[in-house]
């Protein structure tokens, strides 16, 4: 007996078997182990190599298939009790089924975790959560388990990564001609930010593109001077002091009068000679002001329609006495779940909610009730027990959706982000003022838009549009005009060499040219022929898509720097609802630097994009 044992353990194969805890070893035999089956009592003897447990595997199937099989948990060291030496147990390798070279490295598995974090807005300490380290550690780095960073250490990566953010953003916008931006001020959880977006048209894909330059903290009051100086460091930072065609807001009393529209100031030449330029470093200089032009539809739809159906005796009864019901019906659907649920079993629907803050909301609340036949609709208020509607205010309620329809979808479009230019706007109002009895509203509201002769420029310069919204022939030829003279102004300074000159000539006459070129009083027929040309073929042409304008350079500069802005501050909302998702009542004690370096991560989808 003690020739076969010879002083050897059974193997390492054996030991390290998930399911060697129902064998008991006894001896070994050359190339091979005899253990006993303590499932058997003990009387079993069974034989396998050191090498496989094949033989012992097919013994459990066949004899103990009725058996709950347990898989032994892992040991530190494994030994045979009879050996006289314990025998360390062998370190099982991690098979994730593919080949060690479509494993990643550790900085790409940073990178999938940071888009995971920032891309869903979960919180920064979700890389601390045992379940997602668990998680991390099947996806094989090197042909290694994966290892989730420490809080810490990810949140410096992130600083890294919004750090490589700002500095590509910089590198971009130094390249672009021109831009817009919108703002606004958002409160939440007793702080407010003021957050600022930039738009502009890629000249190169003719494409729009946006970015969220900050949502920073705003301490104190919301004054107009406050207001400035904070959006002056803003610009500044991006070096955008001088590229902003135009900043929309909404039609709040402290942002227009951040923008001092109506102020000029002049100073004496004499002293800014004598004193420097030190009170001019000191000015704030802001980019022309544009008035959002959703906000001031929103007026149109909720104020001023409705102050006009209350001024009216024969509507003002019926209207107050409809929506005062539906009132009723959206203060019991939404505050209790029985309510809730008796709309939803009658009318397989849930009934719509207004909000004060999304505009359009009013008007499709009303129109869910509008296509609720007034039987249901009764059995609903019946059921409630609120008032029921009669056939008059069933009425009221389809013909007020029916006449602020157009209203509606003009508000849409003008909320409209990646294919809404600042030239949408004319054309917008043009067709409305066709479609709705407010014609007296809306020229009231946007008398500045529709005398700007950018707004006209920006409408004719989209392919879309050109002169096709104007019905009038004398605006037509008015809108030509006014196109042909801006281009004009555009003209390279090589193109307006005089008939018969040459730079060659013009270099040698260096010391007469400022002299010739002050008394310049000819005009250069081919220049005009060179605009009005491309003006024409423009108009002729049949494209409607924006890349067409790469046929037509002149045109295609003033179409970028006039569209650059869009209609409407719905962006910098748009970053707010972002903003809402990520501080939650949960996270009130994230950092104001943390959430805006994670909002604008996410806003800008840096960590998706690369």
């Amino acid at each position: 007996m003690d020739r076969e044992r010879g002083g050897n353990g059974p193997g390492m194969g054996f030991l390290s078997w998930k399911y060697s805890h129902y064998f008991s070893f006894l001896v070994v035999k050359d190339r091979n182990i005899v253990v006993n089956c303590t499932l058997c009592g003990g009387s079993k003897t069974l034989s396998t190599s050191k090498t496989t447990n094949s033989n012992l595997m097919k013994h459990l199937q066949k004899q103990h298939a009725s058996t709950n099989l347990v898989e032994k948990e892992p040991e530190g060291n494994v030994g045979d009790s009879s050996s006289v030496d314990a025998i360390p147990a062998k370190q099982r390798k991690l098979d994730f089924g593919q080949p060690a070279a479509q494993s990643i490295t550790q900085p790409q598995l940073h990178r999938l975790i940071a888009r995971y974090v920032v891309e869903d807005m979960k919180p920064i300490s979700t890389v601390e959560s045992h379940a997602f380290r668990q998680l991390i550690s099947h996806i094989p780095v090197r042909g290694r388990a994966g290892k989730a960073p420490s809080r810490k250490t990810f949140s410096s990566f992130l600083d890294q990564e919004y750090a490589n953010m700002e500095s590509e953003l910089k590198n971009t916008l130094d390249m672009v001609e021109y831009i817009s931006t919108t703002a606004d001020i958002w409160t939440v959880h007793n702080k407010s930010f003021l957050g600022v977006t930039a738009h502009w048209i890629n000249a190169q894909n003719m494409k729009c593109e946006k970015a969220a330059l900050a949502c920073r903290r705003f301490m104190g009051r919301h004054t107009y001077d406050s207001i400035a100086s904070e959006l002056d460091n803003i610009n500044s930072s991006h070096g955008l002091s001088f590229k902003i065609t135009s900043t929309v807001t909404d039609n709040g009393s402290n942002f227009v009068k951040a923008f001092k529209e109506d102020e000029v100031t002049f100073v004496s030449i004499g002293n800014v000679l004598q004193n420097g330029a030190g009170d001019a470093d000191d000015a704030i200089s802001l980019s022309p002001h544009q008035r959002c032009a959703s906000h001031t539809m929103n007026l149109i739809s909720c104020t001023d329609v409705e102050k006009w159906l209350l001024s009216e005796a024969a509507t003002k009864t019926i209207y107050r006495s409809a929506t005062t019901k539906c009132a009723g019906l959206w203060n019991k659907a939404s505050r209790s779940t029985v309510a809730a649920k008796i709309v939803e079993d009658i009318i397989a629907k849930k009934l719509l909610v207004p909000s004060t803050t999304r505009w359009n909301s009013f008007y499709y609340a009303l129109g869910r009730i509008s296509k609720i036949p007034v039987v249901e609709l009764n059995t609903i208020s019946s059921t409630l027990q609120l008032k029921c509607f009669n056939e008059r205010e069933h009425q009221c309620i389809r013909k007020y959706c029916a006449v602020m329809k157009p209203l509606t979808v003009a508000l849409d479009i003008l909320q409209g982000e990646d294919h809404c230019f600042y030239g949408t706007l004319l054309p917008t109002l043009e067709s409305l003022m066709t479609k709705t009895l407010a014609i007296k509203n809306v020229k009231t509201r946007f008398a500045h838009v529709l005398g700007s002769e950018d707004a006209l420029l920006a409408a004719v310069t989209l392919p879309k549009f050109k002169l096709r919204w104007l019905h009038d022939q004398a605006r037509k030829d008015l809108a030509k005009a006014r196109l042909l003279v801006e281009c004009r102004k555009l003209l390279p300074e090589q193109d307006q060499l005089q008939p018969g000159t040459s730079a060659t000539n013009t270099t040698q006459h260096a010391g007469s040219s400022k002299e010739d070129e002050f008394f310049s009083f000819e005009e250069n027929e081919d220049i005009y022929a060179t605009a009005e040309g491309e003006v024409a073929e423009y108009l002729k042409s049949g494209a409607t898509g924006l890349d067409s304008l790469n046929h037509f350079p002149m045109i295609k500069k003033l179409s970028l720097k006039l569209n650059a802005a869009t209609p409407s501050s719905a962006p910098v909302e748009r970053l707010f609802s972002l903003g809402n998702l990520i501080l939650t009542p949960k996270r009130n004690k994230l950092s104001d630097h943390k959430f805006e370096k994670l909002l604008l991560l996410r806003y800008n989808r840096w960590v998706i994009s690369k």
